[in-house]
């Protein structure tokens, strides 16, 4: 439900705006004796009565240009500056009102309550005192002292979070300024300590969000964007950290914190752009190379770090250096353990080294934490397959090659193999078989690895040599019967020539 204190705010919110609503039924003081600024002033009051605010501040911007002394066209386009939400603009011309008539309670009232707003606690004190002492009407009156003792409030509030600020009590002070913040909106000063609060408690977001508050707050805030720069730095979003110093540099070019920080982000910035453009353009060692610049640029900040190792886990396992690929991600995941994209990457990587299981439960790990990644989906299939494979024949291991091995290292695994393991070297029976069995699993291997269509099988984890199927079958019959009489070199009984392709 709505609490009532809610209800309450909502009301007095709007209430500058009813009255002078409720005011246009009166045709109040004589507002100068220039014909022009009376049609001005009717106009402007007849389309404030229609919501036309715009048009109305049109009308009444003219009224103060042909009277500067009509303090009724001051509090009118004052009203229309705060029924558009502008309240730096109504609250000079709500101070020139009263200037010129000093006893204008509805004035008065409306400045205090946006010095209220703002923070102006001693200020919007004085204000609500000088309508309290001067007659007002009886809603006048309640409205003043509401306000009045909403102000003592906050100043004795005010004064608590400083003392909790100053001893370090931070948790205790962010929650007494949660309480000036809901009636002091505007008030940078306390919006500022409050994100310092949340700074020394580790509460980044919430101190962006106060920050971006007062940098909007308060005219020529650079120590806002300056820090807001610092918070991004130091979480690794390089981009909005370089966006929010520059905003810094466009008030104060000269702003010394600033454009040193500036300097430093730009850097960086233009060091991590380039590494990605190496990662696109598929230059996977420059890639790492500039990553560990980055490193080199920034060694201090945590989060920066971790994003290079991110990026060079990633390069690493793309270019299929497979074992520094594992060490790298590894280092990641120790501090996010939840990282999808390098777990992703050491799975593509573990299955490079052939390690299944690891990159099994890699892969689950990830779908955990992102259920509908089809990449994952299709990087857990293949890697269960694999496995499965690898408890069965495994032409790679059997040449003892990698699986990124071209054709050429194929096939010198394959000649040294079977030299080595070519029946004819072997004499006593059982020897003999074992030869046989061997050299048979040796170039079976050579023929698939050095087959495209047979390989592409393979590696997707489809045998072409199981016997379970009926081609593999076939195929595999067909091998094994005419292997008799095949000689890589040429004598004895087993007669067949190596392919030097």
């Amino acid at each position: 439900m709505v609490s009532i204190d809610h209800v309450a705010h909502k009301v007095l919110t709007y209430i500058p705006y009813i009255l002078v609503l409720i005011d246009l039924r009166y045709e109040g003081v004589k507002c100068g004796r220039d014909g022009s600024v009376d049609n001005h002033m009717e106009m402007g009051k007849k389309l404030l009565a229609a919501g036309q605010l715009a048009d109305a501040l049109s009308h009444f911007h003219a009224a103060v240009d042909g009277d500067s002394k009509n303090y009724m066209a001051y509090y009118r386009r004052a009203t229309v500056f705060l029924a558009m939400g502008k309240s730096k603009s109504a609250l000079p011309d709500l101070s020139r009102v009263i200037e010129l008539k000093p006893d204008f309670k509805s004035a008065r009232l409306q400045r205090g309550n946006l010095l209220l707003k703002q923070g102006g606690l001693d200020e919007a004190e004085r204000d609500f005192k000088t309508v309290l002492n001067s007659s007002p009407s009886d809603r006048e009156e309640r409205e003043a002292k509401s306000q009045l003792t909403k102000s003592d409030e906050m100043q004795r509030l005010v004064a608590q979070a400083h003392r909790s600020y100053s001893s370090q009590d931070y948790v205790t002070a962010a929650a007494q300024l949660d309480t000036i913040i809901e009636t002091c909106v505007w008030d940078v000063t306390s919006r500022e300590m409050r994100a310092e609060c949340f700074i020394e408690m580790g509460e980044m977001g919430k101190a962006v969000s106060d920050l971006k508050a007062a940098s909007k707050l308060k005219n020529d805030n650079t120590q806002a964007f300056y820090k807001l720069s610092i918070i991004y730095y130091n979480l690794g979003d390089h981009e909005m950290s370089l966006n929010e110093v520059r905003e810094c540099l466009k008030l104060d070019p000269d702003h010394k914190q600033c454009y040193s920080h500036y300097k430093q982000v730009k850097k960086l910035n233009k060091q991590i752009r380039s590494a990605e453009e190496l990662i696109q353009e598929q230059r996977y060692e420059e890639a790492v190379s500039k990553y560990e610049a980055v490193m080199k640029t920034e060694p201090n900040v945590h989060h920066l770090s971790l994003l290079a190792k991110e990026r060079m886990c990633h390069a690493l396992a793309q270019g299929q250096q497979t074992s520094r690929a594992v060490s790298v991600c590894g280092e990641v995941l120790k501090s996010d353990p939840e990282n999808v994209n390098v777990l992703k990457d050491r799975a593509e990587a573990y299955i490079q080294e052939e390690q299944y299981e690891e990159a099994i439960q890699d892969y689950e790990t990830a779908s955990k934490h992102s259920e509908n990644d089809q990449q994952i989906k299709e990087g857990l299939e293949k890697a269960q397959r694999l496995l499965k494979q690898s408890l069965k024949r495994d032409y790679y291991k059997i040449l003892g090659v990698k699986r990124n091995a071209q054709k050429k290292e194929i096939t010198k695994a394959y000649r040294k193999l079977a030299q080595q393991w070519h029946p004819d070297n072997f004499h006593k029976p059982e020897e003999k078989k074992k030869a046989e069995k061997k050299f048979i699993d040796i170039a079976q291997a050579k023929e698939v690895l050095t087959d495209p269509e047979m390989r592409t099988k393979f590696d997707h984890g489809e045998d072409p040599m199981d016997p379970e199927s009926q081609q593999g079958r076939s195929h595999h019959q067909h091998f094994h019967q005419g292997y008799q009489g095949f000689n890589p070199f040429g004598s004895g009984p087993f007669n067949f020539k190596f392919n030097h392709n």
